[in-house]
């Protein structure tokens, strides 16, 4: 059975990672000691259940985290540095500090580190996500020990329900729009002194016209949907910030 560490120490390890192409020792003390730290491990960077929602999770609810108190959000993985580097490019994933534990030290001493020869992956994590304060795990979701690859109480909601339960989670935007438009980029404008982070998806590089068509009824640029509701143009967003 997979230890449960609440109450005790987090291991002492020293993490080597890169920045600006120099080596960096980053150990234990400097990313928990007197702070408040959100962890979550999982099985290797790229992989579709990581890329697809764990880390996009925990990114996408990093203010609402930070602002119930949490000073950090780290994701630890069996990987190398620049592995995790290129995740964290990858996956834009500017809230949450990646480290890797390359040679699983960390993970050994959790407890989690676990053998997944039969992927061809070796020794990797288990998925589990902590609260650490001041270096002293507070809280432990781990994944059941069933086969495959379980993903049911270490995402980031289940997180943020443990920290605060009345916590209000942001607005989902999604903002089409393209290169050299003074609309989208009123609309862009707005939103950003509304402290709204959107996704924004551009046409002729992420999308096609017939594509926005299909999915907004409409040819023209801005379009914006908010929690999967289209608004519409920038004025329709104007309208609707205005009221909300």
């Amino acid at each position: 059975m997979l230890p449960n560490k609440e109450g005790q120490r987090v291991p002492t390890v020293t993490f080597r990672t890169r920045k600006d192409n120099e080596w960096v020792d980053v150990t234990t003390n400097d990313l928990f000691a007197g702070k408040t730290v959100v962890v979550f491990s999982l099985p290797g960077a790229f992989t579709p259940t990581c890329s697809s929602t764990h880390l996009p999770g925990y990114n996408e609810l990093a203010k609402v985290f930070k602002a119930n108190g949490v000073d950090e959000i780290v994701c630890i993985s069996v990987n190398d540095t620049f592995v995790m580097n290129e995740w964290a490019k990858d996956q834009e994933a500017d809230n949450v500090t990646l480290i890797p534990d390359g040679n699983g030290e960390f993970t050994e001493g959790m407890g989690m580190l676990v053998d997944k020869t039969d992927l061809g992956f070796g020794k990797r994590s288990w998925r589990y996500s902590m609260v650490v304060k001041d270096c002293v795990v507070d809280k432990m979701f781990i994944e059941p020990e069933e086969p495959g690859d379980p993903f049911k109480v270490s995402d980031a909601d289940t997180m943020l329900h443990y920290i605060n339960s009345a916590a209000a989670k942001p607005k989902v935007v999604s903002l089409f729009t393209k290169v050299g438009c003074p609309f989208c980029a009123r609309a862009k404008a707005m939103l950003t002194e509304k402290g709204l982070d959107y996704e924004e998806i551009v046409l002729g590089q992420d999308i096609t016209t017939r594509s926005l068509r299909a999915v907004t009824g409409a040819t023209t640029v801005p379009q914006v949907f908010i929690d999967g509701k289209l608004i519409g143009g920038s004025e329709a967003l104007e309208s609707y910030l205005a009221a909300s």
